[in-house]
């Protein structure tokens, strides 16, 4: 299988320049419950990048759950396109639970920070975390499938596959989108997700669905999208 960022790479002929800020809001369910928002905010300034993604709780879960998980990553943006350099992990009510990961592409390891204590991790070239992941679709040729990409959640590094599903219309509460639809390859036992990426608005996701079979089903719907 080749490899995802094989054909992630930012070329001339682009069909669209692409943007420099972009805002988006989500609203997040579990079968069909509202129970929080997403805001995610992508900068980039020359040759760096800055992503942040704020979950907040609403609905029924914010009566027994009120917490807010802020995601942010940073790094820079070249040939391949975003290349992280350090990704946090912050909850409001339980700082235990905070990570913080630095990127060390000279020796090849991801330092993880957690609990208390430094670990090194093996870092396969152009991995991604979990955000940049989801902006590094901007880069991608139309159709490309199957990818791979291996993925950094701050702890560990994991292979990841996707395959292309079809082609879809998609309606969300900022409008009706055409869509290319990728589905995580999986096992049996292995969470499932899946993403619809806008095909006329930079492969941006307008929605996902993460399957867990040991949690909730989850939905993240797009609700607003600015860029510039």
């Amino acid at each position: 299988m080749r490899t995802f960022l094989a054909f992630l790479l930012l070329q001339a002929t682009h069909a669209w320049a692409l943007p420099n800020e972009i805002t988006a809001e989500y609203k997040l369910t579990s079968h069909g419950v509202t129970i929080g928002t997403v805001t995610e905010n992508y900068v980039r300034s020359g040759d760096t990048y800055r992503i942040s993604s704020v979950t907040r709780s609403e609905g029924p879960l914010k009566v027994f759950l009120d917490d807010q998980l802020t995601l942010e990553s940073t790094g820079k943006v070249g040939a391949e396109g975003l290349r992280p350099l350090k990704f946090t992990q912050r909850r409001a009510r339980d700082s235990k639970r905070d990570i913080e990961a630095t990127f060390d592409w000279d020796r090849g390891v991801m330092v993880s920070r957690f609990r208390g204590e430094t670990h090194e991790v093996a870092l396969p070239a152009q991995t991604q975390d979990r955000l940049s992941f989801m902006y590094q679709f901007m880069n991608m040729e139309a159709g490309s499938s199957p990818m791979a990409v291996s993925m950094a959640n701050g702890r560990k590094v994991e292979k990841y596959a996707y395959r292309m599903v079809d082609e879809a219309r998609v309606a969300t509460p900022a409008g009706d989108f055409e869509t290319r639809h990728y589905a995580r390859i999986t096992s049996a036992k292995e969470s499932n997700a899946e993403v619809w990426l806008a095909k006329e608005r930079y492969n941006l996701p307008v929605r996902v669905v993460f399957d867990d079979p040991k949690g909730p089903r989850l939905e993240q719907t797009l609700v607003a999208l600015q860029t510039r």
